[in-house]
């Protein structure tokens, strides 16, 4: 039987700093993800995939259980989200193996990160923007709506960012724009993003 648990941070919750407050944080973490897991492991008896791993049942829910699929959706999301920043992230040092297909898939650094932020910044309402290894093995920038992400789409995210008011609003306001430069320039942990990438092309 396969139930849903909040993990702890992978660190303290004012170790992102001006980028992330210890309050974005605890709401965060504490409230909404915690609420993605109590509603997914109730909406997810009785549904037949209880014995499924939650990237199975992410994509099975998908299109059929529009509730359970919403809360393991996220939950899936925000396992990785946690894991995608730590404190004195981002930049432009990409771990070689990443850096050099990035600059083959999408057009080097610069590229991709303007091309990230331009999907964060166009998600209309909820969703996520993301980096993801396509069907063809080959990385790509997409932006998803709500719960949604690559892996619903035949896709391997191994990079995604949170753009929910909740992930912003109370650090940034309606400054989506430069919560997403923030996350990029300062929080993003690249050796996760590498693990990802290799277990996805692997």
């Amino acid at each position: 039987m396969t139930t849903f648990e909040l993990p702890p941070l992978p660190y303290a919750y004012d170790a992102l700093g001006e980028y992330m407050s210890a309050e974005t944080l605890e709401y965060h973490h504490d409230k909404h993800h915690q609420a993605y897991v109590t509603n997914g492991n109730n909406l997810l008896k009785d549904s037949g995939l209880e014995g499924k791993s939650l990237e199975e049942i992410v994509k099975q829910s998908f299109g059929t259980n529009a509730g359970l699929f919403n809360n393991a959706g996220q939950h899936y999301n925000h396992l990785h989200f946690w894991n995608w920043m730590k404190p004195n992230g981002g930049g432009k040092s990409l771990p070689g193996k990443l850096q050099a297909a990035i600059d083959a898939d999408l057009g080097g650094y610069d590229k991709f990160r303007a091309d990230f932020l331009q999907a964060g910044t166009t998600q209309f309402g909820s969703g996520w923007a993301w980096l993801s290894v396509g069907k063809d093995g080959k990385l790509e920038v997409t932006k998803t709506p709500n719960g949604e992400s690559p892996l619903v789409h035949g896709g391997k995210p191994i990079l995604g960012v949170d753009v929910w008011e909740h992930s912003y609003y109370i650090d940034y306001r309606n400054a989506r724009p430069k919560y997403l430069e923030a996350f990029v320039d300062n929080l993003v942990n690249w050796d996760y993003v590498e693990k990802l990438y290799g277990e996805a092309t692997a």
